[in-house]
């Protein structure tokens, strides 16, 4: 392993952590099943080489994936490609912008993903391995290297990886059975808590839209944000509160609140996000009441949805893992 880890490195590819030696037999049992995997599934920036089914597999097999999670990360990493998401901006941003992979449907209890206690942090292998399989791709495949062509003035620990399974319970408005990867670049993470008894709408929600308006102001330009997406993980114990209170669109009303907030600083023009439907709510974690925000990468990027595929193309199936 250390071997590996030290020869990749010298050939810029790695994120400094040690790796799964890519042994024949391991690239042969990610990639069982898989009938082209040479296929062109798009170039990736910003040197633009090419993604392939065989390149996916190479670097979940890096980061630790068992094949059943290789549709996870392919999905991930095609959903990237989309112009909208803006992938060259994320990967050469002088920025602290991070691609945080929010996986939904039955696939996350069938891969054993994390969402409860922790989730965002260690202790699991799944929800580890795809967002570090991702990032380590996208910099691989598409020629990301520290002081060449990843500028970061400082980065972040999200770019390492950062996967964000939601629990079925909270699959939002889509159909229980669709799974599902979104992706999201993100600028860091922020704890946030209601406040006082976190009883009204007002304790639970100004906080969080405090956040959202902040992220503009603190953009330089406050325009900024008013093309980007922000996301706040919601416990499942706040969301329950936040439903008895009657509020049906918490994004709706994160996305007004925060407005408010802005026009109050003489920025009645700007907004928080590019709509209401670019605050992604996302409901999952354990026990307790702390959210957290994810703020929006100010370099202009929307959010890509799409339904998690075999690495031959077809739909996931739980029943085959």
């Amino acid at each position: 392993m250390e071997d590996a880890t030290a020869a990749l490195l010298i050939g810029g590819i790695g994120d400094g952590l040690p790796v799964v030696p890519p042994t024949a037999a391991r690239l042969e049992a990610m990639l069982a099943g898989v009938a082209a995997p040479d296929a062109a599934l798009g170039a990736v920036p910003p040197l633009f080489s090419e993604l392939t089914p065989a390149g996916a597999a190479y670097h979940a097999v890096l980061a630790g994936c068992r094949p059943s999670e290789l549709g996870v990360v392919q999905t991930a990493l095609q959903a990237c490609l989309a112009p909208e998401f803006n992938l060259l901006g994320v990967q050469t941003t002088t920025g602290t912008a991070a691609v945080a992979v929010v996986v939904r449907g039955p696939v996350v209890a069938a891969l054993g993903m994390n969402t409860g206690t922790n989730l965002l942090g260690p202790g699991n292998r799944a929800n580890a391995a795809i967002g570090r399989a991702v990032a380590l791709a996208l910099a691989g495949i598409g020629g990301a290297r520290p002081g060449e062509t990843d500028m970061a003035t400082t980065g972040q620990p999200g770019r390492y990886g950062l996967c964000l399974p939601v629990a079925p319970r909270a699959a939002d408005d889509r159909p229980e059975d669709a799974d599902t990867v979104t992706v999201l670049a993100v600028g860091g993470t922020a704890e946030v808590l209601p406040r006082g008894e976190g009883r009204t709408a007002a304790e639970i929600l100004d906080p969080p839209a405090a956040l959202l308006a902040g992220s503009a102001l603190a953009a330089g330009d406050p325009g900024r944000m008013s093309a980007c997406e922000q996301a706040l993980v919601v416990p499942p114990e706040v969301a329950e509160r936040v439903h008895a209170l009657g509020i049906a669109d918490v994004a709706a009303e994160l996305y007004r609140r925060g407005n408010e907030l802005l026009a109050n600083h003489g920025l009645s023009q700007e907004r928080v996000a590019a709509s209401a439907e670019a605050v992604h709510v996302l409901v999952t974690g354990g026990a307790g009441i702390k959210m957290v925000h994810l703020p929006g990468w100010i370099g202009g990027s929307r959010a890509v949805t799409r339904p998690i595929r075999c690495p031959g193309g077809e739909p996931v199936s739980v029943a085959e893992g």
